[in-house]
């Protein structure tokens, strides 16, 4: 009597088993399949011209013109569907191909999809305070998920092999296109508000060349190998932000800096 109970409890547990394994791997297959509907709809229009520097010109006398920025033909269609739609993310040769969003709670992408639906995956997202076309640092989070999805594999950057095979980075928002360089690669973690140490999550904006250069010092001492690239006052960044496990709260970052402009 006891065997067939034991036996009974280990078929119950294997079938959870199954049932939970099962149940991830549908949602790993539902993620996967809307990632990659948006980026058809994303992709479809890269045949299009090129317009991420071009204006509308509307006159406003015979002698004055003035332009108003024209949003790019490949984000108009999923801009209509969501509007805190303001940038991609891509990084070739990566799985990292995704949308990037923001809206005023900084906690909603963290569960939901691009659609608005619960979503352990999220989206890739910045907080609202994040100026994407003017500040100095764009922190962007990422969940870091165990299929890969996501920032998942973003912690391959702590070989530097891998740097050295994707050291690029294109981030392009509703209006322009960008590429980036990555400069450091380190390990981190979130701090309680009274600890006195770098806190890069909390660099925005460097209003001051000693503001920017704290931020640059510290990732340039953080970094887990020398990238060589190096930057100055007046430069953009471009941060990735996502969970690591060394430290309750830890964090695996990339940065780096906007070249060609």
């Amino acid at each position: 009597m006891r065997r067939r109970l034991l036996k009974a409890v280990h078929l119950s547990i294997m079938a959870i088993c199954l049932i939970l394994i099962a149940r991830e791997y549908f949602l790993s297959m539902e993620h996967r399949n809307e990632q990659k509907n948006l980026k058809a709809i994303f992709r479809a229009e890269e045949n299009l011209p090129p317009n991420g520097t071009e204006t509308d010109i509307l006159p406003d006398s015979a002698s004055d013109m003035t332009a108003e920025p024209v949003m790019q033909e490949r984000f108009k269609i999923l801009y209509e569907e969501n509007s805190d739609l303001v940038a991609w993310l891509s990084i070739d040769g990566t799985v990292i191909d995704y949308p990037v969003m923001q809206c005023e709670d900084d906690e909603y992408y963290l569960h939901h999809d691009f659609y608005g639906n619960e979503d352990k995956y999220g989206c890739l997202y910045v907080r609202g305070k994040a100026d994407i076309n003017t500040g100095t640092n764009f922190v962007i989070y990422g969940h870091n998920m165990r299929d890969g999805s996501m920032f998942g594999d973003l912690d391959l950057y702590k070989q530097e092999s891998y740097y050295l095979e994707h050291p690029l980075i294109s981030f392009d928002t509703l209006y322009d296109e960008y590429t980036y360089e990555i400069i450091a690669v380190f390990l981190s973690q979130i701090y309680n508000s009274d600890d006195e140490v770098f806190k890069y999550y909390q660099f925005y904006e460097a209003d001051t060349e000693e503001e920017f250069d704290y931020f640059y010092k510290n990732i340039k001492e953080l970094s887990l190998y020398d990238t060589g690239v190096t930057a100055e006052f007046g430069d953009v960044f471009l941060t990735l932000s996502t969970c690591a496990y060394h430290v309750d709260d830890g964090r695996f970052v990339v940065v780096a800096k906007r070249v060609g402009c």
